[in-house]
This record gives structure tokens, C-alpha cells and sequence, in this order.
């Protein structure tokens, strides 16, 4: 017990006030980079950058909607049915990241369809990346505001959330010895979505499997929710149903992407030349 970090960070930058807060900025951060890391990717192909400001509006709005609807819909449907306006208070928390890869597949097949005019392949094997960079600082944004918690263990590199367990009697005043030391379930991930990043720019650089449709896609589905689905082992139960199962909604949730990510990289898929996007 004594080895557990105790964690006890102020999610608010201006004290008194529930927004900016950290986890917000570090949001913003990861879409940030991300549209850097996808600015350098259709310089290095000599994509027109009218099309990456377009992109960035598809990204962000279906990321944010679907993020919120997942959570809605995916993990909290019960409370949120009584109160439906609840749902655009998106200020309040409540984000489901399975929701937002939905959305955000359905975006960028519109964003091939009208946009740029080309297989949606084409989008989705270049937008891996910059998502598994700008989920690394999500991650850490939930771990400033203390949520998405591990299951509880004794490893020494154990937290303790003390602004998510502490009962409220004792909000001031914690005694830390009420506390349970869990696992850091969102630096697990962000170590591992970094790790993804570095992975998916090496084989899109030096291995140019963006050439070959579908093949760096594959890879960024089998290794993200690969990844999610172990992590989400470590995790506290975010539903009654996570309680009741062998393996909860996240990993569920998780399977068919993997199974998709599989079959890409397993099928016969022919090298695409660099379609002519400059104009």
C-alpha cells in the first residue's frame, strides 16, 4: 500500500472554474498534432493542402459527436434516457472512444466519397498514425481528470485516485489508507498509443506499406484495439453488465475492429499508385 502514487491533480488550470480544464487542452494538443503529423504526410505525397483543412473539419466534428454518442448510447443509455438534453452537455464528461472510431470511419468514407474521390482505403491508411498520436494525449487527459480508472492491485507502480474514491464525507481531508491502489489504466494506454505511433511512421516510411491499399490500416486496427482490449482487462467495470461478463464493453467493443484489422492484412491486396491529388 505504501508504494502506491497517490493522485491528486486539479483537473481545473483556473481554480473555481470547470473549463479550460487539462484534460480539454490536452485534447486540443493531440488533435494538434495530429494535423501536423497529416500536413507532412500529404506534403511528403504532394497532396494539395486544400484538402487536409477539409479533412480536419471531418475529423474533429465526428470525433467529438461520436465520442459523446458512444458514451451515451454504448455505456450510460439508462441515466441519459431520462434526460435527453443531458447529451449535448458534453462539458460534463463523457466521452466513449469505440463511439468516435465509428464515426470517424463513417466520416473519412465520406470525406473519399466527396472530398478527394477515392477508395476510403485511401484516407484510412494515412490517418492511423496521427489518431494513435492524438490518442496518447486523450489518455492523459483522462488521467488529469482521474477517470477511466484501473481494477485494484499491489503492483508498486500502483495509483491512487483519490478525487475518483474518496468518499465524499472526506473530500478536504482523505485519509489515503480508504483508498485503493489501482492500476494507471490511462498511462498504459498513452504508452501504448505512443508506441503505435512510432510503429505505424516506421512502416509508412521505410517499409512504404502505404503503398500497397489497406495494408497500413490493417496494421493500425490489429495494434490499437489489440491494445485496447488488453488494457481494458485492467480496467474498473464502467456498466453493470462489465461486472456480470467475462469480458467487458470496451473489449467487446474492441473485437470487431481487430477482426477487420486481420482480414487487411492477411488478404491479397494489390500495390495502388499515388493518386494525383496536387490540384
Amino acid at each position: 500500500m505504501n508504494l502506491a502514487i497517490n493522485w491528486n491533480f486539479d483537473p481545473e488550470i483556473i481554480e473555481g472554474y470547470a473549463t479550460p480544464n487539462w484534460y480539454g487542452l490536452l485534447f486540443v494538443t493531440g488533435l494538434m498534432l495530429g494535423f501536423v503529423v497529416m500536413r507532412k504526410t500529404f506534403k511528403r505525397e504532394g497532396v494539395n493542402e486544400k484538402y487536409l483543412d477539409k479533412l480536419l473539419i471531418y475529423v474533429i466534428v465526428a470525433t467529438i459527436v461520436g465520442a459523446r454518442l458512444g458514451h451515451v448510447f454504448f455505456y450510460d443509455w439508462d441515466e441519459y434516457k431520462q434526460d435527453p438534453i443531458a447529451i449535448f452537455k458534453i462539458w460534463e464528461g463523457g466521452l466513449a472512444s469505440h463511439g468516435g472510431a465509428i464515426a470517424l470511419l463513417i466520416a473519412l468514407w465520406l470525406y473519399s466519397k466527396y472530398v478527394v474521390k477515392q477508395p476510403p482505403l485511401w484516407i484510412f491508411d494515412r490517418i492511423g498514425a496521427p489518431i494513435a498520436l492524438t490518442g496518447t494525449f486523450i489518455r492523459l487527459g483522462n488521467l488529469a481528470n482521474g477517470e477511466i480508472v484501473g481494477r485494484p492491485t499491489d503492483v508498486p507502480w500502483a495509483f491512487r485516485f483519490m478525487r475518483n474514491d474518496c468518499p465524499p464525507d472526506f473530500r478536504n481531508n482523505c485519509p489515503w489508507e480508504m483508498i485503493p491502489a489501482r492500476h494507471p489504466a490511462q498511462l498504459y494506454e498513452a504508452f501504448c498509443y505512443i508506441a503505435i505511433f512510432a510503429i505505424l511512421m516506421f512502416f509508412y516510411k521505410k517499409k512504404n506499406w502505404w503503398k500497397v491499399e489497406g495494408k497500413m490500416f490493417g496494421l493500425f486496427l490489429v495494434l490499437l484495439f489489440g491494445a485496447r482490449f488488453l488494457v481494458e482487462g485492467l480496467k474498473e467495470g464502467q456498466t453493470a453488465r462489465d461486472f456480470e461478463n467475462i469480458i467487458n464493453t470496451g473489449q467487446m467493443l474492441s473485437i470487431p475492429f481487430v477482426l477487420l484489422g486481420i482480414y487487411l492484412l492477411v488478404r491479397k491486396a494489390k500495390e495502388v499508385e499515388l493518386p494525383d491529388l496536387k490540384a
